[in-house]
């Protein structure tokens, strides 16, 4: 078994939307990012890519790399899974926080689990995404932008 975890912030800008778990979610700002900014997935990556002791997301899809600018996060997911595979291993489970003020993550949160299971090729159930606010604390708390952490679990492959 391997365990890892992984972290990503990203500051509200102009926008409509926002994308987390690949699930695009309306609201009346965007994520400043080199991609989409999906904290989520981001955090995963970083997690399902500690776990390997593969380094972190900015070593495989660097943020000054143009091929990169305003790209899904979900193929950085099918990348991370890939290497996953790769290594003899798959995901166990995925437990996941997102620290938000606004939006509301609850009425989001089976959807991200859907799409994540789907693109890590799991059961939705191995997907646990939590939500909080840092009652009104930090740049959080003041509504300036988002932030996930994530842990996660990788199994020898049978």
């Amino acid at each position: 078994m391997r365990v890892g975890l992984g972290f990503d912030v990203h500051a509200f800008g102009e926008g409509d939307h926002l994308m987390l778990g690949n699930v695009r979610i309306p609201f009346n700002r965007g994520f400043v990012a080199h991609s989409d900014g999906d904290v989520l997935i981001h955090a995963i990556c970083d997690a399902l890519l500690g776990a390997l002791a593969l380094g972190d997301i900015g070593d495989h899809f660097p943020p000054n790399d143009p091929q990169w600018a305003d790209c899904d996060s979900a193929g950085f997911l099918r990348h991370c899974h890939y290497l996953i595979e790769q290594a003899g291993y798959k995901v166990g489970n995925i437990d996941a926080v997102i620290m938000a003020e606004q939006p509301k993550i609850g009425p989001h949160k089976q959807a991200m689990q859907d799409k994540l299971a789907e693109l890590l090729d799991v059961q939705s159930n191995q997907i646990s995404i939590k939500a909080t606010t840092t009652e009104k604390l930090g740049f959080v708390g003041r509504e300036e932008g988002m932030a996930a952490q994530a842990i996660c679990l990788l199994t020898a492959a049978e």
